[in-house]
């Protein structure tokens, strides 16, 4: 956790007096229910619960989020936050995950999470840039005072196989200095016939207290991927729309499996550094330097040519990033008898290059998509080069009152300078330089049983590295909200229930035409309701339920405005049980199932005419500790393997099939 002390908020759980401290929010030690903002937890339980395997399916139970939009893409993990894409919302221990330059996409490799922190609408004021529909704060396994560890295995179809390993404590016999070491191995087919992907993950930390009042956590991270990835691209027609030739199967690969290749390097080093300066204030500091190395070729349908063929392109990329942040905070506290004040000052700063190459062809060879047959293709070569970068330095403020711990008073600034390169062979250059100036501002009532409302207001922006088809480089988008809520947490209940409802704009935003870069438009905008509860209804029963409606409007020309958003369905609910038995012959057996609803939606607008029709998703999962060390488990997601269309954004997107993963773990 950052904006705090590692060790204390590293062990945190959900309890009934505290109910989490949280960094992500306000970069401070702040319980979730002390925070005028909308937030979403999901801790290492959870995921172990529901045997995640992928980042973006750790949020399928939470608000305000939609995910698995692309079905299963083993290329990257995908969000949308209150109808926003949240393709530059990651974050890990609260630094900047880039995903910029073209398909240079950072992963997140869950089993290396203790817990995930979303904060939902911009957040500029602390972070900078930012999409207006929210943070994702990825908090990754540090070291622990007591020593510990897991062994994992995982079996499952689809070729699925896991080896998984964490172990940490103190080192030797000495309590100021701690280790933690966590390992992966991961491999599997995707959902497209022909597809896989092999993963080894390393990822070691070490904790040294320097003195009494300062410790650094040295924090690193390995990532390699390679295998055929999953090309999910497919038209209206032949998945929502019927033909003369019947529906394309889901499944059916319509790229080139002998072709398509996707191999990645990820590399990260980095500390976090906390010292008391007095014993009002204290100095923290964030690093991390990353390293990412990408070759990506991908062959995909572009439209039909006639009832059977259809013309395809080729994506094709071999290059490189580099990338280097830093943030640093001094957090101020000071009390009187009817007030506590939490001061921050902060000062960050964040440079990305990438250079790469460029392959494309968007004159592939064609396929028939109801017999396709592979090889027949001309292969591609890089033709032009590309170089790109930002670099963005920022100076934020913001002030945390209580009054008689009733009242709590938020109040934020922030300006920031961006410097944006896009340099590309045989054009002119597009680079650009900006400055912005962010605001934000809160306020909370801490009332009686639990009961919280609060009143919130935020900015965001975004710098974008790239250019549109005509070769125009992007303006900054900008986004505000509103935002009315309550959280309850009664005494009574282990655990919390929030909603909310907000009013989220963004100007010259981004949307999909199907062409070679996205195109930039005028407006979105996005007004919803929330609602999530996560707790224990007795000692053995665990609830996570939510509801959020989202209504997405976009202006993409002139002429056309207040356009129903493509992907985004208006209505998402969930629920998941989990039921621990504590005593009798069933002791030790935990049983769980959930089940997820999602809406109709519709293509982008320019593509209006098609929908897609609402699916419904069971997952289940059973487990049964055989000791104090070894447990055994079964987790089936899409358990009645319904075949679906999960969304369309020009291309339509078949949803993941059934997944089925056994495992068996030892704990010391």
């Amino acid at each position: 956790m950052f904006g705090a002390t590692p060790q204390a908020l590293a062990e945190e759980t959900l309890e009934a007096e505290t109910l989490v401290v949280v960094g992500t929010a306000l970069k401070t030690e702040t319980p979730a229910l002390e925070t005028p903002r909308s937030v979403s937890l999901v801790t290492e339980e959870e995921l172990e619960t529901r045997a995640v395997t992928k980042y973006d399916e750790a949020l399928r139970y939470r608000s305000g989020v939609l995910a698995g939009h692309y079905g299963r893409d083993t290329k990257a993990d995908w969000f949308f936050l209150r109808g926003f894409s949240g393709e530059n919302s990651t974050y890990q221990d609260g630094l900047r995950l880039f995903r910029e330059g073209g398909y240079f996409w950072w992963q997140t490799e869950p089993f290396g999470l203790e817990r995930i922190e979303v904060l939902k609408g911009p957040a500029s004021i602390l972070y900078g840039e930012a999409p207006p529909g929210g943070v994702i704060n990825a908090i990754s396994k540090r070291p622990t005072e007591q020593a510990r560890g897991l062994l994992s295995l995982q079996g499952g179809n689809k070729g699925h196989r896991q080896l998984g390993i964490d172990s940490s404590g103190p080192v030797g016999e000495r309590d100021d200095v701690r280790y933690r070491m966590v390992g992966l191995f991961r491999e599997g087919g995707g959902d497209i016939d022909g597809t896989d992907n092999q993963r080894v993950y390393l990822a070691p930390s070490l904790e040294v207290d320097l003195s009494d009042r300062t410790s650094i956590t040295l924090l690193g991270s390995y990532m390699r991927d390679h295998g055929t990835p999953t090309n999910g691209f497919y038209l209206p027609y032949g998945t929502l729309e019927n033909t003369p030739f019947g529906r394309v199967p889901r499944g059916t690969n319509l790229g080139e499996p002998g072709y398509d290749r996707r191999e990645v390097t990820q590399l990260s080093l980095g500390y976090e550094l906390e010292h008391g300066v007095s014993d009002t204030w204290r100095f923290q500091q964030n690093l991390r330097y990353s390293e990412f190395d990408m070759l990506l070729r991908g062959a995909y349908l572009f439209w039909m040519l006639d009832d059977r063929q259809a013309a395809r392109g080729l994506t094709y990329r071999d290059g490189s990033y580099d990338a280097f942040t830093v943030d640093n905070r001094m957090v101020g506290n000071w009390y009187t008898e009817s007030t506590e004040n939490t001061l921050l000052v902060g000062l960050d700063y964040q440079k990305f290059d990438v250079e790469y190459g460029n392959g494309d062809n968007f004159a592939f060879d064609p396929i028939d998509i109801f017999d396709p047959r592979h090889g027949n293709f001309t292969p591609a070569r890089i033709h032009t080069r590309h170089e790109e970068g930002k670099e963005q330095l920022g100076l934020y403020v913001q002030n945390q009152l209580t009054l008689q711990d009733r009242w709590i008073l938020l109040a934020g600034l922030r300006r920031d300078s961006v410097d944006v390169t896009n340099r590309e062979e045989g054009r002119a250059d597009q680079d650009f330089s900006d400055s912005q100036l962010s605001f934000t501002g809160g306020v909370m009532y801490l009332g009686d049983h639990g009961l919280s409302p609060y009143l919130s207001y935020s900015e965001s922006f975004s710098p974008l590295v790239g250019s549109d088809p005509d070769g125009n480089a992007y303006v900054p988008s900008e986004g505000e909200q509103w935002e009315l809520g309550v959280k309850y947490a009664p005494h009574w209940l282990d655990g919390y229930v929030n909603a909310a409802v907000f009013d989220l704009k963004e100007s010259n935003t981004l949307y999909t035409s199907g062409e070679a870069s996205n195109r930039q438009g005028g407006r979105r905008h996005s007004r919803g309701f929330e609602l999530e509860g996560v707790g224990y209804l007795t000692d053995q029963l665990q609830l996570v339920a939510a509801y959020t409606y989202t209504d997405t409007r976009v202006d993409i020309s002139p002429q056309a405005t207040n356009l129903r958003a493509g992907l985004i369905p208006r209505h998402q609910a969930s629920l998941w049980l989990d039921y621990g038995f504590d005593s009798g012959l069933l002791a030790g057996l935990s049983v769980g199932g959930g089940v997820r609803y999602v809406s109709d939606s519709v293509d982008l607008p320019q593509y209006s005419d098609t929908e897609v029709p609402s699916y419904t998703l069971y997952d289940a999962k059973v487990s049964y500790d055989l000791d104090e060390s070894w447990t055994a488990q079964l987790n089936v997601n899409n358990l009645t393997n319904e075949e679906y269309v999960s969304g369309c954004d020009y291309w339509c997107f078949y949803g993941e099939s059934r997944s089925v993963i056994g495992s068996l773990s030892y704990r010391w």
